[in-house]
């Protein structure tokens, strides 16, 4: 008998989605026309922020955001090692270094204390910003990092490629949606195949700042603005302000963003349905990641820590499950490591590292394949 093949994470396509890109590709506009602006406004209101600027990519969107938060070379930012290089990648980008603080060993998010002693070490203004992660979905408490942050004179980037319609609740009881702008000056939202909104590749840039807006949107177009057009310009006039990039989204993607959109509060329903029918498999058996009261995780994946993490691979692949490991700890990375971070103490980062693997998690993912899944899984640890 065939075994079944069953990835980590993918995309849900379905004919509204194929219909409205077939019509966006018949429309006028295939790049920087009206679906761009519609996609902004649609996902801004969404997560709750006044402002978002579509980009290409995630990390299009780290990058001018650290830009437009006006990182200057050889300034400190702090993130954690356990996310995708982008994370901290955007730092060195505009010539920033890069300082990692440890985890969470139970939520695998960045620890508040570890990055609070690591500000603590240094004298005021040592450090520029801070960029937290919702890593696997599960939101950051950025109130707790708004106070630390507020006390050190810090900018916060929370980089929530993993947790769309995800929440925290705050000290007031209010529901806090990963990206809204009320605690980080800046969100970050990723639309690759595997995450909750597949757009093929695209991003995000949410803000509550008017400024930071501008200053986003002229850094995604060559840092090029048409706003100073008066009597004695004609219709093509534009200025080139400062040094910007093409980080633009096109409109077929932008229309399939739209329809994903929609449809992400139910994926994300089904994702924490598969979430409990595996804490429920799994409860004092194998380790999963907390969820800390009043949280709600969006679930882009579901990591177990397990003694003889290469075998569990090895063995699920060959029963057709294709788990992932997420991630390689930043600072063991070669580039990383040959800048000056091989000695980084970070023990909660690497023991996890050691034991970490992460599980199908996808909202068209079957009742009957994450039995299997399962039983897979338990077959191994007896």
């Amino acid at each position: 008998m065939n075994k079944p093949i069953i990835p980590y994470g993918r995309q849900h396509i379905d004919q509204i989605d194929i219909d409205t890109v077939i019509n966006t590709l018949t429309a006028d506009f295939l790049t920087q026309g009206p679906k761009v602006s519609e996609f902004e406004e649609k996902f801004a209101k969404y997560v709750g922020s006044k402002y978002a600027v579509a980009v290409s990519n995630a990390t299009a969107g780290l990058h001018i955001a650290v830009m437009a938060l006006g990182l200057k070379p050889g300034e400190r930012v702090i993130t954690t090692p356990i996310t995708f290089a982008a994370s901290a990648n955007c730092v060195r980008y505009c010539g920033g270094e890069v300082w990692f603080a440890d985890i969470d060993p139970n939520t695998y998010t960045l620890s508040l204390e570890s990055t609070q002693k690591l500000i603590e070490s240094k004298p005021k203004g040592f450090f520029k910003g801070i960029i937290p992660v919702d890593f696997a979905g599960l939101p950051v408490d950025l109130e707790q990092f708004r106070t630390l942050a507020n006390e050190h004179d810090l900018w916060i980037i929370e980089d929530a490629c993993h947790a769309p319609g995800g929440y925290f609740t705050d000290s007031k009881g209010q529901k806090q949606h990963c990206g809204n702008g009320a605690y980080a000056n800046i969100g970050i939202f990723s639309f690759h195949p595997v995450k909750h909104i597949a757009c093929g590749e695209g991003g995000m840039v949410t803000t509550n700042d008017e400024a930071l807006y501008n200053k986003l949107s002229k850094l995604r177009t060559h840092g090029i603005t048409k706003d100073n057009m008066s009597e004695n310009h004609g219709g093509w006039y534009y200025e080139m302000q400062e040094l910007g990039y093409n980080y633009r989204l096109t409109d077929i993607q932008s229309a399939l963003g739209i329809t994903q959109l929609e449809k992400n509060d139910v994926g994300v329903v089904r994702r924490n349905e598969i979430a409990e029918n595996y804490k429920e498999a799994f409860n004092g058996k194998i380790k999963f990641q907390s969820l800390p009261k009043g949280t709600y995780n969006a679930h882009h994946l579901f990591v177990i820590e397990v003694e003889n993490r290469k075998a569990l691979y090895d063995y699920l692949r060959e029963e057709g499950i294709f788990a992932q490991i997420h991630y390689i700890p930043i600072h063991t990375l070669p580039y990383y490591k040959k800048i000056g971070y091989e000695n980084a103490d970070l023990k909660n980062a690497e023991q996890y590292y050691s034991r970490c693997i992460s599980l199908p998690m996808y909202p068209s993912l079957t009742d009957k394949e994450q039995e299997y899944v399962i039983d897979k899984v338990l077959n191994f640890i007896k």
